[in-house]
């Protein structure tokens, strides 16, 4: 069967990016390329939309699409949690709506160093994470940021707050979670997440740099092709690949 996608964002890098991959595979086909000035009708008959665009326009292509029916992967960053709950509420408000997969990173490795992080968090009290992109990131912390963040503060729960000296300082970063995460945006940078674990004697840092865009189109085409027979709304790209991490449906 082939899956027709509609792309949102589509004159964006990511948006670029995912209609090369569309028009390359062969069970996938672009059914509509929107940019900022399209109407948002032209997604009608997709069986997925695929939403790259900007914060400020996100909300309502994914309001249009699950309310139309169309499944939809969001890859555009900034949402936050409560924004989340917001199209959880809409969606279980509608039983014809479409499923809504929320992507904060479509890189394998980033999934996975954040599972990581997570699996670390229980046996450390000081944790912090610096994120870095490039200079035209719009939106601060990052999705895979915030993400993580709250992942490693769900896997705290028994073991108390993280150690967070003097965060009412602003040069302490943000707290997500309980955890400080500081933002870099940079020339040059395309994106890296550290986050650094203390201890007695002994600090743990996981690494995850993106060097290439290319990491990120294993993820885009397991995302688009997992959407169609998706439910509800989903969190994350180790929902689809089994990394049993909590949190992902919602």
């Amino acid at each position: 069967m082939t899956i027709r996608v509609a792309v949102a964002g589509a004159t964006g890098k990511m948006g670029l990016l995912a209609r090369r991959l569309i028009e390359e595979a062969d069970d996938l086909e672009l059914h509509a390329a929107l940019d900022s000035r399209s109407s948002l009708d032209l997604m009608l008959g997709a069986d997925v939309a695929f939403d790259v665009t900007h914060p400020g326009a996100s909300a309502e292509i994914v309001e249009f699409a699950a309310g139309a029916g169309i499944p939809v992967v969001v890859g555009t960053s900034g949402w936050s949690s409560d924004r989340i709950a917001e199209i959880s509420a809409f969606v279980r408000g509608h039983a014809d709506a479409g499923a809504v997969l929320f992507v904060p990173n479509f890189s394998i490795g980033s999934v996975l160093g954040t599972a990581f992080a997570r699996l670390a968090a229980p046996f450390f009290d000081s944790i912090e994470i610096v994120e870095a992109h490039h200079a035209g990131k719009v939106d601060s912390p990052s999705g895979t940021a915030v993400r993580t963040a709250e992942l490693i503060g769900d896997a705290r729960v028994q073991g108390g707050p993280i150690a967070a000296p003097h965060a009412d300082q602003r040069a302490r970063g943000q707290l997500v979670s309980g955890v400080p995460v500081h933002s870099l945006r940079l020339a040059g940078v395309a994106a890296e997440q550290r986050v650094v674990f203390g201890g007695d004697g002994e600090t743990l840092t996981i690494t995850h740099s993106t060097l290439s865009p290319k990491s990120y189109e294993a993820g885009i085409l397991l995302a688009i092709r997992n959407a169609p027979e998706a439910s509800g709304v989903t969190v994350g790209l180790d929902a689809l690949l089994d990394l049993g991490l909590p949190g992902t449906s919602r």
